[in-house]
């Protein structure tokens, strides 16, 4: 398939590689013989080892004999393999080819592996010439909700809220920077010296962010914000306490009956989990239009228009910003627009639309409180040069926006909705808003992890409590605001 299939002069036999160490007796070591673990680690450590969790293999920390052994059949696969031909088989029988030479290439340079340690090298050099390499065991964990790589020899993931550090590592900064290549040219964009930062996405929507050098001093940066491979509902973040069922409750009707909703919150805090939840609500038979930096909200609808900014191209043009496509949004129809996250003065075009008649217009925003997302719209607005007065901004916010519902990552890595606020409108210069469920910490049990509790205020006949008759939901929001007083 390949053309050659023997290894030429420049893949010569190598002199007999050395067998991987022993595992130190931290137990990290994972490509030496389970024979020569039980016989290098002290019978303590092997106990202490039993009782820990199964630790997946890129946790763990490889020798540097396995990678010395790794980038010589690397090498020599490139230098045997016809690339051309590669591209043109389907991924299933790339791998089986590439399995192939790299069975042989090890027969012939007489490297001593184990069964098991040989089935990982084969598998790790199918990652870097079809996959993303180091990547691909991280990709595929549904427990994994952030990866950061910085540079070559520092990987870290968050889980269950909490950062930590891994022990895979790239061949080189070289090959990192393949990588960050592969993923962003997969979405049309690029990353180099001159455009050295790139928002991009994988394909299942994962966020991908890559600042490389002169930016980035150690090395490519590369961060990704995974999704859960199962969609997130309301009734999930129930169950991981994120809301109490009848804050979960009225949350939907707030969908449901079409408010204008901004959701607020810090990095990492579930913003974007929480609007694909309240998505959830809106009804098969409207037209939803979504406008996003890298797509990654993965809407259930059947009639979703998904748009995309675009950086500029080399010559410097080109370049779609949010403000161009929330203006064009209102030129396609929508019954309701979805903004990402706004960050510039294309919030004043959100405002805009949702003042328009785009009734359930959703939106979110980096803010540590309702009260102070609203001011940040404001300030977006103001340095966006429209020279309005700070009053006729403030006026269009309180007309445009019927409920901020602030997210929080706690100090123990969980996530809770900490505030469902709604705006009630303006008093003098003021914008007014009442809260409807709060969340307070009551303290931390012996475990380290906060104890809260959602409490709601006792409003009884919220501000949008017509917007909700009018869809026919009155009578389940006054049963959800009465069992959540209760």
């Amino acid at each position: 398939m390949f053309g050659k299939r023997v290894v030429t002069d420049k893949v010569s036999p190598a002199p007999v590689a050395a067998a991987p160490k022993a595992p130190s007796e931290n137990g990290e070591d994972v490509v030496s013989s389970n024979s020569q673990k039980s016989a290098t680690t002290p019978p303590a450590k092997i106990a202490q080892s039993k009782k820990k969790p199964v630790i997946a293999e890129e946790n763990t920390k490889r020798s540097e004999e396995y990678y010395a052994i790794k980038t010589t059949i690397f090498n020599a696969l490139i230098d045997t393999i016809d690339l051309s031909q590669l591209a043109q088989l389907d991924t299933t029988s790339a791998a089986e080819e590439i399995r192939d030479i790299v069975t042989e290439i090890i027969s012939i340079k007489n490297v001593v592996m184990s069964i098991a340690e040989q089935e990982g090298l084969l598998q790790d050099i199918c990652d870097d010439v079809l996959g993303f390499g180091p990547l691909e065991p991280l990709l595929a964990r549904d427990d994994i909700s952030d990866i950061m790589v910085n540079g070559a020899d520092a990987v870290f993931i968050e889980v269950n809220g909490k950062v930590e550090k891994t022990g895979v590592r790239f061949r080189d900064n070289g090959q990192l920077m393949n990588i960050c290549q592969r993923i962003v040219s997969q979405v049309g964009r690029r990353v180099d010296e001159s455009s050295p930062i790139c928002d991009a996405r994988l394909m299942d929507g994962s966020r991908v962010n890559v600042i490389a050098p002169p930016l980035s001093l150690d090395g490519p940066t590369l961060t990704i914000r995974k999704f859960k491979k199962d969609k997130l509902t309301l009734d999930d973040l129930v169950k991981f306490n994120s809301i109490t069922p009848e804050g979960a409750k009225v949350l939907g009707i707030i969908g449901a009956s079409r408010c204008n909703v901004l959701i607020s919150g810090g990095t990492g805090s579930g913003k974007t989990t929480l609007l694909n939840c309240m998505t959830a609500y809106i009804e098969p038979d409207e037209r939803v239009i979504t406008c996003e930096d890298a797509a990654e909200l993965q809407l259930q609808q059947p009639h979703v228009v998904r748009l995309e900014t675009r950086p500029p191209n080399l010559e410097g043009t080109g370049m779609i910003t949010m403000t161009d496509l929330v203006k064009n949004c209102l030129r396609m129809r929508p019954e309701r627009i979805i903004v990402g996250e706004v960050r510039g003065h294309e919030a004043f075009d959100l405002l805009q639309a949702m003042n328009t008649g785009h009734d359930g217009s959703m939106g979110t925003i980096h803010a540590n409180s309702p009260r102070e997302s609203l001011s940040r719209l404001e300030s977006m607005i103001t340095m966006g040069g429209f020279g309005l007065p700070s009053r006729t901004i403030r006026e269009m916010i309180a007309g445009s926006i019927d409920v901020v519902i602030q997210a929080a990552r706690l100090r123990d890595g969980s996530r809770k909705i900490t505030h469902v606020t709604e705006v009630l409108g303006m008093e003098g210069e003021v914008i007014i808003t009442q809260d409807i469920f709060l969340y307070e910490i009551k303290g931390e049990d012996e475990n380290g992890n906060i104890v809260g509790q959602h409490n709601s205020t006792g409003i009884a006949r919220p501000n949008f409590w017509d917007r909700a008759r009018y869809y026919g939901l009155e009578g389940e929001l006054a049963l959800a605001l009465d069992a959540a007083e209760a």
